[in-house]
């Protein structure tokens, strides 16, 4: 139920200050983010991002983030807050095909979630994996290999941005890109 001094299109203050932290991040350069339309059905309120990880003009990953807030909480989140994230990025062939990929895909999640310090509770997710060999007279065409992770939780404290700097991290481990130091910051194009 809404409070009486709130209309259906006055977001409540919480939901305010995780919009406006959401929106000031700058992810690292190879990460092309949007704000996408969000989901309408699932929450009062939600906010949703995509990102394309780009090096040299060639897309090798994609990813979206969707923000939801139930200002009464809903008991499969156990919060007033979910986040859902989706990563996928294409692999190279000596890792595509191998068995422990799975395994190492939720690793990158729960690490990037680790090393940005958000605190969650409900946490799940699926990850996922593709082998593609062609042949007959598509034979000539390199095998190729995906790795998509979909995930989602429910963040137990004020600090949203840091799931999405989470996010950013899986993005950057799914598709390889090389580690920045801490305390060293990257120039944007």
């Amino acid at each position: 139920m809404r409070p009486a001094d709130q209309r259906a299109d006055d977001p409540p203050a919480a939901f305010r200050a995780a919009l406006v932290a959401l929106r000031e991040l700058t992810p690292r350069q190879e990460i092309e983010l949007l704000e996408a339309p969000a989901p309408q059905r699932l929450a009062p309120y939600a906010i949703a991002l995509t990102a394309d990880v780009v090096i040299d003009d060639d897309e090798i990953g994609s990813g979206r983030l969707v923000l939801l807030h139930d200002p009464a909480g809903q008991d499969a989140w156990e919060g007033e807050w979910r986040v859902v994230v989706f990563g996928k990025a294409v692999q190279e062939q000596g890792v595509a095909g191998d068995a422990m990929l799975n395994e190492v895909g939720w690793s990158y999640l729960t690490e990037a979630l680790e090393d940005a310090r958000a605190a969650f509770t409900a946490f799940g997710g699926t990850v996922t994996t593709t082998h593609s060999q062609s042949y007959g007279a598509m034979s000539g065409r390199e095998p190729t290999g995906e790795l998509e992770i979909r995930a989602s939780w429910t963040p137990t404290d004020d600090r949203i941005a840091a799931h999405a700097v989470a996010w950013f991290g899986l993005l950057a481990h799914m598709t390889g890109l090389e580690p920045i130091p801490p305390g060293v910051s990257q120039l944007r194009r």
